[in-house]
């Protein structure tokens, strides 16, 4: 199989040709510099808790100080003026609030936030302030908020058939060429019959479209997203230094020190990415029972600094932010009896605040069956096998990494040896 690698940084979030994105994200610096507006609630509370704490109030400036004035640092990733104050941020914060996600021909669904602080969360000030516990509690509120906002009516412009800023415009869906036949929707419906924004990312396949491989063999283990393999790691410790430049996993920090994080001491780790135009609900791998659920709150837009500057960041952070980051553990007792035990974990990145578990303990689900999902954007996930399962991995001929491409959800992609 060849692999084309794809024109897009890790998730298609971020395009390499940024001209487009650059322009959308100069549009909100320049409507918050213009606005009236008073500050939303919740941002007044953000800057109310920040100056509270003089250490956070520090750092919170200390990272924008702390980013370079010489090129290419003097502009963010996407060429507008480098934002240098809080005061700033929250001001352009108080223009995202408003504003979907309207599509450009970059095929970005649009990540503002992260655009804006890509720079900033590469500091030394910056890492400290991206996993402050009073910091995170803020940006989830400001991100619940945006997310209302994506499940209101105020979304639907985004939705239109306008070929420049449309994700139904010709344009847009050259890029989703089988969307009105993949995809549950109703082409001749305003907005193809979605109600909001957020009804239009979660849409599910229509029946059919991504049959589950290997049905009735519990030996086949099943893609669990549509996502593309970012790593496989094997004898993985329960305990490792998950912040150095190899970014290692270490099971205990990435379970959240969850009871059965020892039983997956040598574990298999294998991490996948999706995209912004991918399917953005989580199905099972295998057939079993659900035995513990669990939705863990960490950072967002946390990044291994030893990675340093990073313009798609955290695309190189993705196995650090699986233990810090926001994310949900779905812990499986296997019906084969050579998986058991095995633990499917949804990891939200950037923007991706929200992971919405479906399942709770005690229920069965088949092989391929629903979850949970995702509530806007790409982001990464990772399947744990306990050590000693005999798994043989097939990833269509792919080493893993920031250019591989997706493999369809319920595709297999391990089966267990003999």
């Amino acid at each position: 199989m060849t692999i084309v690698p794809p024109p897009f940084c890790v998730g298609e979030w971020r395009p390499a040709d940024q001209a487009a994105f650059a322009e959308w994200i100069a549009q909100l610096v320049a409507g918050a510099a213009v606005s009236a507006q008073p500050l939303a609630p919740v941002l007044r509370d953000f800057a109310e808790a920040v100056a509270a704490d003089p250490p956070l109030q520090a750092l919170t400036q200390q990272m924008f100080d702390q980013v370079p004035t010489h090129p290419p640092y003097d502009c963010s990733p996407t060429g507008e003026a480098q934002i240098r104050s809080f005061d700033h941020l929250l001001q352009v914060l108080n223009v995202v609030l408003t504003r979907p996600p309207f599509f450009n021909d970059t095929g970005l669904t649009g990540l503002p936030i992260n655009a804006l602080v890509a720079w900033s969360m590469a500091t030394p000030a910056g890492h400290a302030v991206f996993l402050d516990a009073t910091f995170n509690r803020h940006l989830k509120r400001i991100l619940d908020q945006w997310g209302a906002f994506l499940r209101g009516p105020g979304s639907l412009p985004a939705l239109s058939e306008d070929d420049a800023t449309g994700w139904f415009g010709p344009t847009a869906m050259r890029k989703m060429p089988h969307f009105d036949t993949e995809f549950v929707c109703d082409p001749a419906a305003p907005h193809r019959g979605y109600a909001c924004w957020d009804d239009f990312f979660t849409r599910p396949f229509r029946p059919g479209q991504r049959p589950v491989a290997a049905p009735d063999d519990d030996g086949v283990i099943v893609n669990a997203c549509e996502c593309a393999p970012f790593r496989l790691a094997r004898d993985v410790q329960l305990e490792d230094r998950f912040w150095i430049k190899a970014q290692p996993y270490s099971l205990r920090h990435m379970l959240a020190d969850d009871a059965l994080a020892p039983r997956f001491a040598g574990a298999t780790v294998y991490q996948a990415f999706l995209n912004s135009f991918s399917y953005h609900r989580w199905h099972s791998p295998v057939a079993g029972t659900i035995v513990r659920t669990r939705v863990v709150e960490g950072s967002y837009y946390a990044q291994c600094q030893a990675e340093g500057f990073d313009d798609c960041g955290p695309r190189r952070s993705q196995a650090f932010i699986t233990q810090v980051a926001t994310r949900a553990l779905i812990f499986i007792e296997a019906d084969h009896p050579a998986l058991g035990l095995m633990c499917f974990m949804a990891v939200g990145m950037a923007e991706v605040s929200t992971c919405a578990v479906g399942v709770a303990p005690g229920q069965r689900v088949r092989k391929g069956e629903q979850l949970g999902m995702f509530h806007f954007g790409g982001s990464t996930q990772c399947l744990l096998f306990r050590p000693g399962t005999p798994l043989d991995f097939d990833l269509r001929g792919q080493t893993p990494g920031l250019e591989a491409v997706k493999i369809p959800v319920n595709a297999a992609i391990a089966r267990v040896r003999g």
